[in-house]
């Protein structure tokens, strides 16, 4: 009987015959390449499906980015035409996924009239990428501009003061 180590393998030749079996502690990679918290080839551990937490942190990392860059986060607003200019307060707890697009809100405040405003922001995961590809105002001071349905269409709601859609 011959026995050797071939590239991490014991090689073992009996009376003709080939075996081998893995040399123990013997892994090219300790167990690093292929899951778990230490990646051999950096970057950051995603499962299949990104966490809530990872929704949230792209989306506060979106608009501080925005803010950092433009001097704050400005959106449009449709109802009054004019721009808004906000300041952030705080992602939701709740994150939820319609279609191919996982979701939360945020609470802003804006810097003019100190209004608090409700923004949706739709994040989309393609590979290990989250990145926000829309993001809406929903609520000005908890009066909802729209709702949805059971398959997740948005629903215009009537203005209180109004009564017409918005």
């Amino acid at each position: 009987m011959r026995c050797r180590t071939v590239h991490g393998f014991v090689v073992i030749g009996v009376s003709g015959l080939l075996g081998v079996a893995s040399s123990v502690g013997a892994a090219e990679h300790g167990g690093k390449e292929h899951g778990g918290a230490a990646h051999e080839h950096g970057g950051q551990a995603v499962s299949a499906e990104p966490s809530a937490e990872q929704i949230r942190q792209t989306i506060q990392q979106h608009v501080q980015g925005i803010a950092t860059e433009q001097g704050t986060f400005s959106i449009d607003d449709p109802v009054t035409g004019t721009t808004r200019n906000l300041e952030f307060v705080r992602v939701h707890d709740r994150v939820g996924k319609t279609g191919d697009l996982y979701y939360s809100c945020t609470d802003m405040r804006d810097t003019q009239t100190g209004e608090v405003l409700d923004l949706d922001f739709d994040v989309e995961a393609t590979g290990e990428q989250l990145k926000v590809v829309d993001q809406r105002i929903h609520k000005v001071e908890g009066q909802a501009r729209y709702t949805y349905d059971e398959q997740d269409n948005r629903i215009p709601v009537s203005s209180p003061d109004s009564g017409a859609l918005q």
